[in-house]
């Protein structure tokens, strides 16, 4: 797996903790970046990259939840599995702010996590939503809600 691979998996795990929790993002990244400086922890730093993809995921929260919810016929946020949820909002973070990596790339990634971690179904419906908001971002800014 490659580095990013590991922050997107970290970055995973940072927002499924959070939710099972309920605990804001930021503070369960806070948490495991201090547990990782303890020798004793047997923890493993975090990726400057999860890093990046949890505060990008906190900064657009609410247009991410938005936009899951819009695209996600039948489903509820809190009907998803977490796993989901965090592959999603990770995903629709990197495919609608970060510029650096390729779209397919980021489908592929959350496709694959979905396969090794959430339920049989899953990798069918994160690439479906994904592939709808990328085909529909091609033709118009999804980054901000529309205006009424």
């Amino acid at each position: 797996m490659s580095a990013r691979g590991k922050a997107r998996k970290r970055a995973l795990d940072v927002l499924y903790e959070s939710d099972l929790r309920g605990v804001g993002a930021q503070a369960t990244l806070d948490y495991r970046t201090e547990l990782a400086r303890i020798p004793a922890s047997e923890q493993p730093p975090l990726n400057d990259y999860t890093g990046v993809l949890v505060q990008g995921v906190i900064e657009h929260w609410y247009r991410i939840d938005q936009l899951i919810t819009e695209y996600s016929d039948g489903w509820t946020i809190e009907r998803m599995p977490p796993v989901d949820r965090a592959l999603l909002r990770i995903a629709l973070y990197e495919l609608l702010w970060s510029d650096d990596v390729p779209p397919a790339v980021v489908i592929d990634e959350a496709v694959e996590l979905a396969k090794s971690l959430s339920t049989d179904e899953s990798p069918r419906f994160v690439n479906g939503l994904l592939g709808r908001i990328l085909r529909d971002s091609e033709q118009a800014d999804l980054r901000f809600a529309a205006q009424d």
